[in-house]
């Protein structure tokens, strides 16, 4: 258990949570699906962590569920089934979207069901140019039990959400990209240093400015115009009171100066 899930920080504030079960494509199981949360919640609540990122280890990011564990979840009947996922599966999906700190989906290699799903939910999705994606539900005569019906047409629209949903269809890399579904496609050669200098780049930037972003985007969605400028407008003026924003005015009139 210990080792099908593994989390590392580097000096840079980001969290890497590597999905660690190569041999099984890292479909998760219950085990696996505690030790997520656990370490989640324990990047979510880091002050180190600036940005988190999550990704596979081996030659997938996340075949879905593990098919094995599957004998079981039939043999419950339909409250127990139900409850597996709203106890277990569904506390990843709330602990992500309570998460303040950007999440970046690295999908390294193949992304299945709820395993393309996990990376729905992520802020960000960077892709490696060999890796594939598919909503396979309907090929097990089955609906999405997480959180993918909610997300995918939030991202791609809902016509093109259905079809994939319809035909379990696996998608390029290139139609990902050009659809939406992930923000860039990366040489599988220039993964790794890709998803690094993104992840970087963000935590480099002014913290409660990159959070602020994050909660008025979502707060967006659900929101009318005139309460979105009420909640922007002041937390604009919280953001000029920052050391960060300080900072950064007194680097632009000292250039300024120099010029």
């Amino acid at each position: 258990m210990s080792d099908s899930m593994l989390l590392s920080t580097d000096a840079h504030g980001v969290a890497t949570l590597t999905m660690n079960r190569p041999d099984k494509l890292n479909s998760f199981d219950l085990p696996m699906i505690e030790l997520w949360f656990s370490l989640l919640e324990r990047a979510c609540a880091d002050p180190a962590v600036k940005v988190i990122v999550l990704t596979g280890a081996g030659r997938a990011f996340c075949a879905g569920g593990d098919v094995e564990s599957f004998k079981d979840f039939r043999r419950w009947d339909s409250l127990e089934r139900k409850n597996y996922l709203w106890k277990h599966v569904h506390k990843i999906v709330f602990t992500l979207e309570r998460a303040e700190k950007p999440v970046i989906a690295a999908i390294n290699g193949l992304a299945r069901g709820a395993g393309l799903d996990m990376a729905l939910m992520c802020d960000m999705r960077i892709m490696s140019e060999s890796a594939t994606l598919a909503e396979s539900y309907i090929n097990m005569g089955l609906i999405a039990g997480d959180a993918g019906t909610y997300f995918l047409p939030r991202i791609i629209g809902t016509a093109r959400a259905l079809e994939l949903f319809w035909t379990g269809r696996t998608v390029q890399a290139a139609e990902a990209e050009r659809i939406g579904l992930v923000n860039r496609v990366v040489p599988d050669e220039a993964f790794a240093e890709a998803v690094t200098e993104t992840a970087r780049s963000i935590a480099a930037q002014p913290q409660e400015a990159i959070r602020a972003f994050k909660r008025a985007v979502y707060h967006g969605l659900f929101t009318p115009l005139a309460a979105h400028l009420d909640s922007v407008s002041a937390q604009m003026a919280v953001m000029m009171d920052t050391p960060d924003h300080q900072a950064k005015v007194d680097a632009f009139l000292q250039r300024r100066r120099g010029s």
